[in-house]
């Protein structure tokens, strides 16, 4: 089989959702819609791009014109997964269906895995409790500075926290460290998805994190598309926090990014390239910077940045380039708390050979997209989702 597509860049809009799911009343997230309440919100949003790719055609955005000839096939997708989290939204897009939900902590962590992190460690826990991590350092830095000890928090998310300002912790200790933890984490009963790093600089009052975040994830629980991939010796390049959500599973290179435009200028990087495989990129910001601290603001003019990249994401691609852009969940800024939100994602599926775009059929599990990449490269097929591939 020739692949109808040699090289496959996908772009994960971390936390931008479409609209609430079918299912969100499970989630306590009736009304949630990322997109169309951050419009509403900015009085409209200016994405020239996604709208030339169809984002208006999947449901209509204030500020976005519906087009009658858009570029791109386009349609939204459903999360099958129970949970609305990082690693289970692309844990499913390539291939996964996770049944039991990874634990959170709304309480904070239970006393005896805080007890066995001190003595494996040799580091006191402060902190222990549900918080944004910019309000957790301000308000535990300077003990933190004092004394040595490690702040642990969480949030609505299955994670573990860990911050450590990195004149105090040196930041390969400090990686030992949370690897340390993960070690601790990987039992049933705490089943935590990701430990998470989060250095920080700066003195009391000034405190700034730093680039050096790193995820610990749990490794995949079956195969999944970037398994057959690589196994097969196709690449598998992934940017940003991809290799860390899948514990470099299926990866052949990677490539740590600092920001959502870093991010891009790391895909366009890869589009310089001579590989055969899939670009991978994960754009973070959305959801860290905008999302989880409710600024619809921010996460406007974030859209926005990343909308004005398209163009030299779009002139670079070659014949036999497919661009899918698509998200993991929702973080809708104006809903309640600060947790993700249980959505419709977009899907815009761009090839330079498309004349006029068209509606997909909605999808039913993000796992479509693993699907119709396993086919393109014909490797075996996820045994959760339905290939596109015929219809674009």
């Amino acid at each position: 089989m020739v692949n109808r597509f040699k090289r496959i860049f996908l772009i994960v809009m971390d936390s931008v959702g479409i609209g609430e799911a079918p299912d969100a009343n499970r989630f306590n997230d009736e009304g949630a819609d990322t997109l169309g309440h951050i419009a509403d919100y900015m009085n409209g949003l200016c994405l020239p791009n996604m709208e030339m790719l169809g984002l208006s055609n999947i449901r209509e955005i204030k500020g976005v014109k519906k087009l009658e000839r858009p570029l791109a096939h386009y349609t939204k997708m459903e999360e099958a997964s129970n949970g609305k989290d990082t690693m289970t939204g692309h844990w499913e897009i390539m291939g996964l269906f996770i049944e039991t939900p990874f634990l959170t902590f709304p309480k904070g962590f239970p006393k005896e895995l805080i007890k066995e992190i001190e003595v494996k460690t040799g580091r006191k826990v402060i902190g222990n409790k549900p918080l944004s991590g910019t309000s957790i350092i301000e308000e535990l830095g300077k003990e933190h500075m004092d004394t040595g000890a490690l702040i642990v928090y969480t949030s609505a998310d299955s994670v573990l926290q860990i911050c450590a300002h990195e004149e105090i912790i040196p930041i390969d200790e400090f990686y030992r460290i949370c690897e340390t933890v993960r070690q601790i984490t990987n039992v049933d009963k705490y089943k935590v998805g990701r430990v998470i790093a989060r250095p920080f600089i700066g003195a009391p009052g000034d405190f700034k994190r730093t680039v050096n975040r790193h995820d610990y994830a749990l490794k995949p629980y079956g195969r999944t598309v970037m398994n057959e991939l690589k196994d097969a010796n196709f690449d598998v390049i992934t940017i940003g926090k991809i290799s860390d959500i899948y514990d470099g599973e299926g990866v052949t290179e990677s490539f740590r990014t600092r920001s959502n435009m870093d991010g891009m200028d790391k895909l366009n990087r890869t589009l310089e390239m001579n590989f055969t495989g899939i670009s991978f990129l994960n754009l973070v910001e959305f959801d860290a910077e905008y999302g989880h601290r409710r600024d619809p603001q921010g996460y406007g003019k974030s859209l926005e940045e990343f909308d004005s990249r398209l163009p030299e994401i779009i002139s670079r691609m070659k014949h036999d380039d497919l661009l899918i852009i698509t998200a993991d969940h929702g973080n809708d800024p104006t809903h309640p708390g600060t947790d993700h939100t249980r959505e419709y994602v977009p899907l815009l599926v761009y090839n330079e050979q498309i004349k006029v775009g068209k509606h997909l059929e909605i999808r039913k599990t993000f796992a479509d997209i693993g699907a119709t990449i396993a086919e393109n490269f014909d490797v075996p097929m996820p045994q959760y989702g339905k290939s596109f591939l015929n219809e674009i």
